[in-house]
Protein backbone atom coordinates (compact mmCIF):
# COMPACT_ATOMS: atom_id res chain seq x y z
CA UNK A 1 0.00 0.00 0.00
CA UNK A 2 2.87 2.19 1.07
CA UNK A 3 4.83 1.63 -2.33
CA UNK A 4 1.64 2.35 -4.27
CA UNK A 5 0.90 5.79 -2.41
CA UNK A 6 5.04 6.97 -3.36
CA UNK A 7 4.03 6.14 -6.87
CA UNK A 8 1.15 7.97 -6.72
CA UNK A 9 3.03 10.87 -5.42
CA UNK A 10 6.25 10.25 -7.75
CA UNK A 11 3.74 10.71 -10.60
CA UNK A 12 1.87 13.86 -9.28
CA UNK A 13 5.19 15.83 -8.88
CA UNK A 14 6.18 14.37 -12.54
CA UNK A 15 3.10 15.89 -13.72
CA UNK A 16 3.07 19.07 -11.99
CA UNK A 17 6.85 19.57 -13.14
CA UNK A 18 5.67 18.83 -16.48
CA UNK A 19 3.00 21.50 -16.41
CA UNK A 20 5.55 23.95 -14.38
CA UNK A 21 7.43 23.06 -17.42
CA UNK A 22 4.76 23.65 -20.61
CA UNK A 23 2.31 26.42 -18.88
CA UNK A 24 5.30 28.89 -19.67
CA UNK A 25 5.92 27.77 -22.72
CA UNK A 26 2.25 28.20 -23.85
CA UNK A 27 2.03 31.52 -22.60
CA UNK A 28 5.66 33.23 -23.63
CA UNK A 29 4.63 32.90 -27.18
CA UNK A 30 1.41 34.92 -26.99
CA UNK A 31 2.92 37.34 -24.63
CA UNK A 32 5.70 38.51 -27.31
CA UNK A 33 3.18 39.48 -29.24
CA UNK A 34 1.27 40.85 -27.63
CA UNK A 35 4.18 43.01 -25.60
CA UNK A 36 5.58 44.19 -29.41
CA UNK A 37 2.04 44.70 -30.34
CA UNK A 38 0.96 47.11 -27.28
CA UNK A 39 4.41 48.29 -25.36
CA UNK A 40 6.11 48.93 -29.02
CA UNK A 41 3.76 51.68 -30.17
CA UNK A 42 3.52 53.47 -26.89
CA UNK A 43 7.99 53.75 -27.10
CA UNK A 44 7.96 54.71 -30.96
CA UNK A 45 4.85 55.83 -31.33
CA UNK A 46 4.55 54.01 -34.73
CA UNK A 47 2.27 50.71 -35.12
CA UNK A 48 4.06 48.02 -34.71
CA UNK A 49 2.79 44.07 -35.34
CA UNK A 50 4.22 40.91 -35.09
CA UNK A 51 2.60 37.47 -36.58
CA UNK A 52 4.13 35.22 -34.29
CA UNK A 53 6.79 33.80 -31.49
CA UNK A 54 8.17 30.56 -30.90
CA UNK A 55 10.25 30.86 -27.81
CA UNK A 56 11.62 27.64 -25.85
CA UNK A 57 12.45 28.83 -22.22
CA UNK A 58 14.18 25.43 -21.84
CA UNK A 59 17.26 26.23 -24.61
CA UNK A 60 16.54 29.88 -24.71
CA UNK A 61 16.61 29.80 -28.66
CA UNK A 62 13.41 30.68 -30.75
CA UNK A 63 12.11 32.96 -33.36
CA UNK A 64 9.80 35.73 -33.79
CA UNK A 65 7.98 35.61 -36.85
CA UNK A 66 6.43 38.60 -39.25
CA UNK A 67 8.05 41.64 -37.61
CA UNK A 68 6.16 44.65 -38.91
CA UNK A 69 7.68 48.59 -37.79
CA UNK A 70 5.64 51.12 -39.18
CA UNK A 71 6.46 54.70 -40.61
CA UNK A 72 5.58 58.13 -38.74
CA UNK A 73 3.03 60.14 -39.56
CA UNK A 74 3.85 62.09 -42.78
CA UNK A 75 5.61 59.68 -44.38
CA UNK A 76 4.60 58.01 -48.11
CA UNK A 77 5.42 54.51 -47.37
CA UNK A 78 3.07 52.48 -44.61
CA UNK A 79 6.33 50.79 -43.15
CA UNK A 80 9.76 51.47 -42.17
CA UNK A 81 11.09 47.94 -40.81
CA UNK A 82 9.72 44.38 -41.77
CA UNK A 83 11.89 41.17 -41.24
CA UNK A 84 10.30 38.11 -42.04
CA UNK A 85 12.09 36.24 -39.32
CA UNK A 86 14.44 37.19 -36.26
CA UNK A 87 16.46 34.48 -34.61
CA UNK A 88 16.68 34.88 -31.16
CA UNK A 89 19.38 33.00 -28.16
CA UNK A 90 18.39 34.01 -24.57
CA UNK A 91 20.40 32.62 -21.45
CA UNK A 92 17.27 30.87 -20.09
CA UNK A 93 17.77 31.88 -16.46
CA UNK A 94 18.90 35.35 -16.30
CA UNK A 95 14.97 35.19 -17.63
CA UNK A 96 13.72 35.24 -13.89
CA UNK A 97 17.21 37.83 -12.94
CA UNK A 98 17.36 42.22 -12.87
CA UNK A 99 18.99 41.50 -16.04
CA UNK A 100 18.03 39.48 -19.28
CA UNK A 101 21.27 38.06 -21.01
CA UNK A 102 20.58 37.32 -24.61
CA UNK A 103 23.47 35.86 -26.17
CA UNK A 104 22.16 36.90 -29.93
CA UNK A 105 20.08 38.49 -32.11
CA UNK A 106 20.42 37.62 -35.76
CA UNK A 107 17.99 39.47 -38.63
CA UNK A 108 18.51 38.02 -42.51
CA UNK A 109 17.51 40.20 -45.55
CA UNK A 110 15.01 42.51 -43.74
CA UNK A 111 13.18 45.14 -45.70
CA UNK A 112 14.13 48.41 -44.40
CA UNK A 113 12.36 51.90 -46.38
CA UNK A 114 14.29 55.29 -45.54
CA UNK A 115 12.44 58.77 -46.66
CA UNK A 116 14.53 62.10 -46.06
CA UNK A 117 18.10 63.39 -45.65
CA UNK A 118 20.77 62.34 -43.36
CA UNK A 119 19.71 64.46 -40.79
CA UNK A 120 15.96 64.37 -40.89
CA UNK A 121 13.98 60.99 -42.31
CA UNK A 122 11.65 58.28 -40.47
CA UNK A 123 14.39 57.11 -38.62
CA UNK A 124 15.48 59.82 -36.84
CA UNK A 125 11.61 60.79 -36.18
CA UNK A 126 11.53 56.94 -34.58
CA UNK A 127 14.44 57.56 -32.72
CA UNK A 128 13.19 61.29 -31.17
CA UNK A 129 10.43 59.69 -30.13
CA UNK A 130 11.64 56.78 -28.07
CA UNK A 131 13.76 59.53 -27.29
CA UNK A 132 10.95 61.32 -25.80
CA UNK A 133 9.35 58.56 -23.86
CA UNK A 134 12.46 57.73 -22.19
CA UNK A 135 12.48 61.41 -21.06
CA UNK A 136 14.57 63.29 -23.15
CA UNK A 137 17.36 60.02 -23.38
CA UNK A 138 17.43 56.89 -24.68
CA UNK A 139 18.95 55.48 -22.05
CA UNK A 140 17.42 55.24 -18.00
CA UNK A 141 14.19 56.39 -18.94
CA UNK A 142 10.69 55.69 -18.13
CA UNK A 143 8.80 52.26 -18.81
CA UNK A 144 5.72 51.18 -20.61
CA UNK A 145 4.06 49.73 -17.28
CA UNK A 146 6.45 48.66 -14.30
CA UNK A 147 9.96 48.84 -13.82
CA UNK A 148 12.00 48.46 -17.06
CA UNK A 149 14.32 44.97 -17.15
CA UNK A 150 17.87 45.77 -18.12
CA UNK A 151 19.30 43.67 -20.80
CA UNK A 152 22.53 42.21 -22.21
CA UNK A 153 22.98 41.69 -25.57
CA UNK A 154 26.09 39.87 -26.68
CA UNK A 155 25.54 39.88 -30.29
CA UNK A 156 23.29 41.88 -32.97
CA UNK A 157 23.78 41.18 -36.32
CA UNK A 158 21.56 42.35 -39.35
CA UNK A 159 22.89 40.62 -42.49
CA UNK A 160 21.30 41.36 -46.38
CA UNK A 161 19.17 44.21 -45.30
CA UNK A 162 17.95 45.62 -48.76
CA UNK A 163 16.67 49.34 -48.02
CA UNK A 164 14.70 51.47 -50.40
CA UNK A 165 15.20 54.85 -50.13
CA UNK A 166 13.68 58.26 -51.41
CA UNK A 167 15.74 61.40 -51.09
CA UNK A 168 16.52 64.65 -52.39
CA UNK A 169 19.32 63.26 -53.67
CA UNK A 170 18.14 60.70 -55.54
CA UNK A 171 15.82 63.39 -56.94
CA UNK A 172 12.59 62.02 -55.23
CA UNK A 173 12.83 58.73 -57.24
CA UNK A 174 12.85 55.35 -54.61
CA UNK A 175 16.32 53.49 -55.20
CA UNK A 176 17.31 50.06 -53.80
CA UNK A 177 20.35 49.25 -52.11
CA UNK A 178 21.89 46.33 -50.03
CA UNK A 179 23.64 47.69 -46.72
CA UNK A 180 27.00 46.13 -45.42
CA UNK A 181 26.45 44.15 -42.40
CA UNK A 182 25.57 45.85 -39.15
CA UNK A 183 26.94 44.07 -36.43
CA UNK A 184 26.65 45.20 -32.48
CA UNK A 185 28.40 43.30 -29.73
CA UNK A 186 28.78 43.59 -26.25
CA UNK A 187 25.98 45.80 -25.05
CA UNK A 188 25.05 46.37 -21.72
CA UNK A 189 27.63 44.29 -20.37
CA UNK A 190 28.05 46.29 -17.00
CA UNK A 191 26.21 46.23 -13.86
CA UNK A 192 23.40 48.59 -15.14
CA UNK A 193 23.00 46.65 -18.68
CA UNK A 194 21.30 48.18 -21.07
CA UNK A 195 17.15 49.43 -21.55
CA UNK A 196 15.07 48.17 -24.31
CA UNK A 197 15.12 51.73 -25.39
CA UNK A 198 18.47 52.48 -25.77
CA UNK A 199 19.45 49.47 -27.40
CA UNK A 200 16.77 50.39 -29.83
CA UNK A 201 18.36 53.96 -30.31
CA UNK A 202 21.56 52.65 -31.47
CA UNK A 203 20.28 50.03 -33.66
CA UNK A 204 18.08 53.04 -34.97
CA UNK A 205 21.30 54.89 -35.39
CA UNK A 206 23.45 52.17 -36.95
CA UNK A 207 20.86 51.73 -39.46
CA UNK A 208 20.46 55.40 -40.60
CA UNK A 209 24.12 56.06 -40.50
CA UNK A 210 24.84 52.61 -42.90
CA UNK A 211 21.91 53.96 -45.01
CA UNK A 212 23.00 57.35 -45.71
CA UNK A 213 26.67 56.36 -46.27
CA UNK A 214 25.08 53.72 -48.89
CA UNK A 215 22.76 55.93 -50.46
CA UNK A 216 26.01 58.72 -50.72
CA UNK A 217 28.19 56.28 -52.62
CA UNK A 218 25.21 55.11 -55.04
CA UNK A 219 24.37 58.63 -55.81
CA UNK A 220 28.48 59.08 -56.60
CA UNK A 221 28.06 56.29 -58.80
CA UNK A 222 24.96 57.46 -60.61
CA UNK A 223 26.97 60.78 -60.86
CA UNK A 224 29.91 59.26 -62.78
CA UNK A 225 27.53 56.89 -64.50
CA UNK A 226 25.83 60.07 -66.15
CA UNK A 227 28.93 62.00 -66.83
CA UNK A 228 30.39 58.92 -68.83
CA UNK A 229 27.21 58.72 -70.46
CA UNK A 230 27.44 62.37 -71.70
CA UNK A 231 29.19 61.50 -75.03
CA UNK A 232 32.01 62.50 -76.78
CA UNK A 233 30.82 66.31 -77.44
CA UNK A 234 31.04 66.49 -73.05
CA UNK A 235 34.04 65.08 -73.48
CA UNK A 236 35.76 66.73 -76.23
CA UNK A 237 34.47 70.32 -73.98
CA UNK A 238 36.03 68.87 -70.44
CA UNK A 239 39.18 68.21 -72.83
CA UNK A 240 39.43 71.59 -74.32
CA UNK A 241 38.84 73.23 -70.69
CA UNK A 242 41.33 71.31 -69.36
CA UNK A 243 43.74 72.56 -72.25
CA UNK A 244 42.82 76.21 -71.64
CA UNK A 245 43.55 75.86 -67.89
CA UNK A 246 47.32 74.51 -68.53
CA UNK A 247 47.72 76.92 -71.27
CA UNK A 248 46.51 79.90 -68.80
CA UNK A 249 48.86 78.29 -66.01
CA UNK A 250 51.96 78.09 -68.61
CA UNK A 251 51.47 81.62 -69.70
CA UNK A 252 51.81 82.92 -65.65
CA UNK A 253 54.53 80.52 -65.33
CA UNK A 254 56.02 82.16 -68.20
CA UNK A 255 55.44 85.63 -66.84
CA UNK A 256 56.83 84.87 -63.43
CA UNK A 257 60.11 83.48 -64.89
CA UNK A 258 60.68 86.75 -66.57
CA UNK A 259 59.74 88.89 -63.93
Amino acid sequence: MKKRVIVIVLAVLVLLLAVAVALPLIFINPLVKKAVETVGPKVAKVEMKLDGANISLLSGTGTLRGLFVGNPAGYKQPSAFQAREIALDIKPSSLFLEKIVVRAIRIASPDITFEGGPQDNNFTKILANVQSFTGGSAAGGKSAGGPSKKLQVDEFTITGAKVTASTLFSGGQPITLTLPEIHLANLGTGSEGITVSDLAAKLLNEVSEKTVAAIGQSVSKLGAAVVDSAGKAAGDAVGTATKSVGDVTKGLGGLLKKK
